[in-house]
């Protein structure tokens, strides 16, 4: 529950302090500029306000693991949904009303993060967690867009060890896959997501498990 509280913060931090004129700028995220990724962090905070005010009354179906599906291909920034963010971003026009908007929604769903039972059963995607297992995926959520946000932006301060470890972590559970100990966690998550190609050394220390790569995350 920390850990995410700590990782939205600094993520919404991180936007916040943006320059205007790094909104234009490419994000990690396949077709995306860094104000379409903003725009996709206003509607996650609206994804996670939305579920911790919709109680489930069944059994969990599944945990912070497996609410994550492996994709077998990487998002082309084609889909509709996808596109509908770029011209929602598009809409607002200039940098402060996307930094007003995930300001104002993202320190709701924070403050609701901080305040919610983490055994209360949620529902969403037809699916049922605890509150604290869902809160948990999203480190990792929050952890790879900090990633995306700071991928063409090496002057804007990147997500914390803590969520960077608890991702690697995470991702590593999700896939059954152990990237080598050589790779920092940034690197194991960049390279294991497919958000930038491994060197040619990387190539090397990742041996078979390479064949496997991207794990596509959704």
């Amino acid at each position: 529950m920390d850990l995410f509280s700590h990782s939205w913060t600094a993520l919404r931090t991180a936007v916040a302090e943006l320059p205007d004129d790094h909104f234009a700028r490419p994000s990690g995220c396949a077709g995306w500029l860094v104000r379409d990724l903003v725009c996709h962090l206003i509607i996650d905070a609206q994804d996670v306000l939305i579920t911790l005010v919709t109680p489930a009354g069944t059994e969990p179906t599944r945990d912070a693991v497996t609410y994550w599906e492996v994709a077998e291909t990487p998002p082309t920034g084609d889909d509709p949904l996808d596109a509908l963010t770029v011209r929602l971003a598009a809409a607002y026009e200039e940098p402060r009303l996307l930094k007003f908007h995930l300001d104002d929604v993202g320190s709701a769903a924070g403050r609701a993060a901080e305040l919610v039972d983490p055994d209360l059963r949620v529902s969403t995607r037809a699916e049922v967690l605890t509150a604290g297992d869902y809160l948990s995926a999203y480190v990792l959520e929050w952890t790879l867009h900090h990633l995306d946000l700071v991928a063409h932006l090496p002057d804007v301060p990147g997500p914390s060890s803590g969520g960077l470890a608890r991702s690697r972590e995470m991702l590593e559970k999700i896939t059954g896959a152990a990237f080598p100990t050589s790779f920092s966690d940034g690197d194991a998550l960049l390279v294991g997501t497919g958000r930038r190609a491994p060197t040619d050394a990387e190539q090397t220390a990742l041996g078979e498990l390479a064949a496997k790569l991207p794990f596509v995350l959704g």
